[in-house]
């Protein structure tokens, strides 16, 4: 997405700052996720200066603010891109090689929490750069009326999940009125949080919402219920045409294997697997910086 008023980096200025505002507020309205880059320290002589701002987008380009130039922006985007993929803020601090030398650190190198990168230009000064991912909120979408619907829709929120309960209006009466609410199974996701779908219709509407759900870049599509049934709605959508891809992301039955009986046990298994495919990524980021 592209935004208007995006700063030039010829205009310096922390008093620039000011017009992020409303950016963040339009960014994070519509679900993107970015990256707020504050400069917290400046040592000698610098462009930006303690207080200035960037914001930074999912792409890796700077939509808006400033924070200095070349000096800052390679060690900053890098560092925003990696914060992207664990969802961890960061302390990055942009030094004269000397400097780097006289710590006994090397470019790229981590110590105490801080991140260490060399300043290129002639000013040879210091920054100190605090990297904040600010990430939307993982989409749930619940297809289906059924006590496990229920309960998945009254547990997500819990563990920082949105809830969209989607089907026939008629049918969710049962759910609290200020739940979010999609007639019908036709849902558009968001290229730009991390949406997933768990189908519990339980025999009323079962074909239509795997067939919508597959349709989507949900990144997770989890039915409830059994291996047979499962494979006899694959089959019919085989017949109907779509694709073995497609049927290749429906996991089913839904939910760890953990012994679960009641809805809200079952849901708690179900939420349990989301969890740990929601995590994957960041936990292997994690891995990978040690």
């Amino acid at each position: 997405m592209k935004h208007t008023g995006t700063i030039s980096g010829s205009r310096a200025g922390q008093d620039l700052t000011g017009d992020l505002v409303d950016l963040i507020h339009q960014m994070q309205s519509s679900k993107e996720p970015f990256v707020l880059a504050t400069v917290v320290r400046t040592i000698s002589v610098t462009a930006a200066k303690a207080g200035a701002k960037a914001v930074i987008s999912s792409e890796g380009e700077i939509v808006g603010g400033w924070i200095g130039g070349g000096c800052a922006k390679s060690a900053v985007i890098k560092a925003a891109k990696t914060a992207f993929d664990d969802g961890e803020a960061r302390l990055i601090s942009i030094q004269p090689a000397d400097l780097l030398s006289e710590l006994g650190v090397e470019p790229g190198e981590e110590r105490e929490g801080v991140q260490f990168a060399k300043n290129m230009c002639p000013s040879q000064g210091t920054m100190d750069i605090f990297i904040e991912p600010i990430l939307p909120r993982p989409q749930l979408a619940v297809f289906g009326a059924s006590p496990v619907a229920l309960a998945l829709a009254n547990q997500g929120p819990t563990i920082g999940f949105d809830v969209t309960i989607c089907g026939p209006l008629e049918d969710l009466d049962g759910f609290p009125a200020e739940m979010r609410r999609n007639n019908g199974f036709n849902i558009i996701t968001s290229n730009s949080a991390d949406t997933y779908i768990v189908i519990s219709t339980q025999g009323r509407g079962d074909l239509a919402a795997l067939e919508a759900a597959v349709k989507t870049k949900a990144r997770h599509v989890g039915f409830v219920g059994s291996r047979r049934k499962i494979e006899a709605l694959k089959s019919k959508l085989k017949d109907q045409g779509v694709s073995f891809d497609a049927l290749e992301r429906i996991k089913g039955p839904a939910g760890l294997d953990l012994g679960a009986i009641t809805p809200e046990e079952i849901a708690l298994s179900i939420l349990a697997e989301l969890l740990m495919v929601r995590r994957k990524n960041q936990r292997l980021s994690r891995i990978q910086h040690v």
